[in-house]
């Protein structure tokens, strides 16, 4: 079987015929163009030309519907029906009126392809050489930002966690090796098969009988795990024994008793759902938590296209995945400015930005204020030239270095007698101001960011990439909500995400394709 190809001699009732001045913005792109977006050839090295299963629908029907699912955030069945029965898509796709669609799960099977193809994430990319050869998508700056993605699972507590890993390893075992699931088995000393899904009953009013369900469960984990210790597993199996020995230690502990108990803790990297073992705990604010992942961004703030997004487990820091975000940008000899709030202005970060060779890095360095309206660490002169700390009373003291560049200062011999001690500090032993490894960098960062012309700039571009955010949650299934599980899947949405929200701005700033190769409309 041979890749469909697409028509080319339009028909009396070709749907961009009937549309006309209606079908507007990505529609009519995609309308427009899609042929030279996605060729007969775009997914051909997706398919081996020896296997059978090679679909006869275009490139550019199924890279549309994508696209379009994407943009409005539909499931597979519902990106099908639209296909059926929407003018705006069959014009897109360049199909007749009254097309027949197809089957929702080849969606399924064309992502799992790409996933494992050469150029997985070609739908994105694709969208910036075209940004590119038509001259929209500057190299001035780059801001960076990023946003939940809510997990398309539910949070399990800990005894939920506990008997799932138990009967996700007993399932897995069953499917690879029945005789090691028996031996497991005739060590579980709960009465409990471990055969069908949720939580054990209970009396959850009561505290002893609550402890003593948790400290069965886990003595069936460690029992489970000692079953099999020494054995050579594989694929599920093997994921499923890692995850039981995590979930049995990550939240209980023993207690002078003996009993196993659910720790009064909460483990740094915490796994909150056996179902998706890669969603994580995460906040925006102190006020603001979520469970699932994150989404980061790089926005051009000159044409508002997204010039990169990667996807994280909920935990990871803003600032982790910067080089990701930068790494389009890796061999420019002339590297944009990156720009981002205070999860980028810490030293660290703007250290490893300065070591990649991006020299002007506009990046906000949190302020340090003092606790209860006491005075903060920038109410201190420190002068790392003459290695001393000025305290607000005019008391200067030298700052003591340690071996790994960092230093304290301190003001106990003057705190007794000053009169702006209330002000100052609470402390028994008198106030100390912790000198930073790369103090050096914060000061120069918070004296560029006083001037006038960096918070002009600031102002005027950082809020665009809180706009294209904005657009990219727009749609939850996809935007702001996971439609799958698994950090992969969604990574592949996320990017599908992105192209959409991309080919819908050059729309926008009226990009075409002539004589081989994509411009940009007159100003």
């Amino acid at each position: 079987m041979a890749l469909g190809r697409s028509k080319i001699q339009p028909r009396f009732d070709d749907p961009r015929r009937l549309l006309g001045d209606r079908l507007r913005g990505i529609y009519l792109l995609l309308a427009e163009h899609g042929g030279a977006m996605f060729g007969d050839e775009y997914f051909a090295d997706l398919y081996s030309a020896s296997r059978l299963g090679r679909p006869t629908i275009p490139a550019r029907v199924l890279a549309t519907v994508m696209i379009l699912q994407s943009h409005e955030g539909l499931s597979d069945q519902e990106a099908c029906d639209r296909l059926e029965c929407d003018l705006r898509w069959q014009a897109a796709a360049g199909v007749e009126t009254g097309a027949c669609s197809f089957h929702p799960t080849t969606l399924v099977g064309l992502r799992n392809r790409l996933r494992s193809s050469k150029r997985p994430r070609r739908l994105f990319e694709d969208t910036k050489a075209a940004a590119v050869e038509a001259g929209v998508m500057g190299n001035r700056v780059r801001v960076l930002d990023s946003t939940p993605i809510y997990d398309a699972v539910a949070t399990q507590d800990t005894v939920t966690q506990l008997r799932s890993a138990i009967r996700k390893l007993l399932r897995a075992l069953d499917r690879d090796g029945p005789e090691l699931a028996g031996q497991m088995r005739g060590v579980l000393e709960r009465d409990d098969d471990y055969s069908g899904p949720g939580k054990p009953s209970c009396d959850w009013d009561d505290p002893a009988a609550r402890d003593s369900l948790v400290d069965a469960l886990v003595r069936d984990c460690l029992a489970a795990l000692a079953a099999i210790d020494g054995e050579d597993l594989e694929g599920p199996a093997k994921d499923a024994a890692e995850l039981l020995a995590l979930v049995a230690g990550q939240d209980t502990e023993p207690g002078e008793d003996g009993l196993f108990r659910i720790a009064r803790r909460v483990a740094p990297d915490r796994v909150i759902s056996t179902v998706d073992t890669e969603a994580r705990h995460g906040h925006k604010s102190h006020a603001r938590k979520f469970d699932g992942f994150k989404a980061h961004l790089s926005v051009d703030p000159d044409s508002e296209l997204i010039d990169e997004v990667v996807v994280t487990p909920a935990n990871v820091h803003d600032s982790t995945p910067v080089e990701d975000l930068l790494a389009t940008h890796a061999d420019d000899e002339e590297k944009p400015t990156p720009m981002g709030d205070c999860a980028y202005g810490t030293a660290e970060t703007l250290e490893r930005l300065g070591e990649a060779g991006y020299e002007d890095v506009k990046a906000k360095v949190a302020p340090a204020r003092g606790r209860a309206g006491r005075f903060g660490k920038d109410d201190f002169a420190v002068d790392l030239e003459a290695a001393t700390v000025t305290c607000p009373a005019g008391q200067t003291v030298p700052i003591r270095t340690a071996k790994d560049g960092s230093g304290r200062a301190d003001f106990a011999p003057h705190c007794s007698t000053c009169p702006l001690a209330e002000r100052c500090t609470t402390a028994a032993d008198g106030r100390s101001v912790t000198i930073h490894r790369r103090e050096d960098l914060l000061q120069a960062h918070k004296a560029a960011q006083a001037t006038p012309e960096w918070q002009d700039d600031y102002t005027g571009t950082r809020p665009k990439v809180e706009r294209k955010i904005a657009h990219f949650v727009r749609r939850p299934w996809g935007g702001r909500k996971a439609r799958v599980r698994g950090m992969a899947r969604i990574s592949t949405d996320a990017d599908t995400r992105a192209a959409a929200c991309n080919w819908a701005r050059l729309a926008t700033l009226g990009i075409t394709y002539a004589g081989g190769a994509w411009t940009a409309a007159p100003p």
